[in-house]
């Protein structure tokens, strides 16, 4: 295997469902062309009774289940991780996910998620393997694997190579903590819709004046606190 290749690991009890996910569209190709590897690791496989239980009641008392951590704990092992390795636990109660978060990552090869599920995974997993824990939202979901998937989606396409068109990063949302500009193309005119003469200019100057403007109004209105607003 190449020391080039970026490895992407995800501990979860859906691996087939992930591993298809994760090898659709672009973050797939970038699997073809040799820049990424995904592995998936079942804490199933690593239970040693009939039923393969991965989970159990919470001491103190409490509705629902959660997660052992010896399954787990193993799960991760077995992936032979370099000491560098990031190892991110998707939970509900941590900081949230954000642009610059998926710029520092990129630059690790060997990133690992740790999927959730029931009411979360035993506490001592976080404490013992855990470099980072990330939440995509003030929201609640019935497991870690789709948070998975988009930090996992919004790192590969920031990989040398894996996008068609290098410069699509430098006018993504968030890149410099604008929101994107409305974006247009053919036909001209849609259903009774045009678009901005602007564009249809040919005058660059004024076309990368109209998408600063709308970039800051967007901004301003949907996401105020990018600009240092409330």
């Amino acid at each position: 295997m190449s020391s080039d290749i970026y490895n992407y690991y995800f501990v979860t009890l859906f691996p087939d469902s992930m591993l298809q996910m994760i090898r659709t569209s672009m973050t797939g190709r970038a699997e073809a062309k040799g820049i990424v590897r995904y592995v998936a690791s079942d804490p199933r496989d690593f239970t040693t009774d009939n039923h393969r239980t991965v989970d159990d009641k919470p001491y103190g008392g409490g509705p629902g289940m959660v997660m052992k951590p010896e399954p787990v704990a193993l799960a991760i092992d077995s992936l032979n991780l370099p000491d560098t390795a990031e190892v991110i636990l998707t939970d509900p109660v941590a900081p949230l996910f954000t642009q610059g978060d998926a710029v520092a990552l990129s630059d690790n090869r060997d990133v690992v998620f740790v999927c959730g599920h029931y009411e979360g995974i035993d506490e001592r997993i976080r404490e013992r393997y855990a470099t980072k824990v990330f939440s995509i939202g003030d929201y609640i979901l019935t497991g870690g694997e789709l948070p998975a998937l988009v930090m996992a989606d919004s790192i590969v396409r920031l990989l040398p190579g894996v996008l068609g068109c290098e410069d699509s990063l430098n006018i993504d949302s968030y890149s410099n903590n604008l929101l994107s500009y409305p974006q247009y193309t053919r036909p001209e005119n849609w259903r009774g819709m045009g678009i901005p003469e602007v564009l249809k200019s040919g005058h660059h100057k004024e076309i990368e004046k109209w998408r600063r403007e709308q970039s800051e109004l967007r901004t301003r209105e949907f996401r105020p606190d990018l600009l240092g607003g409330s």
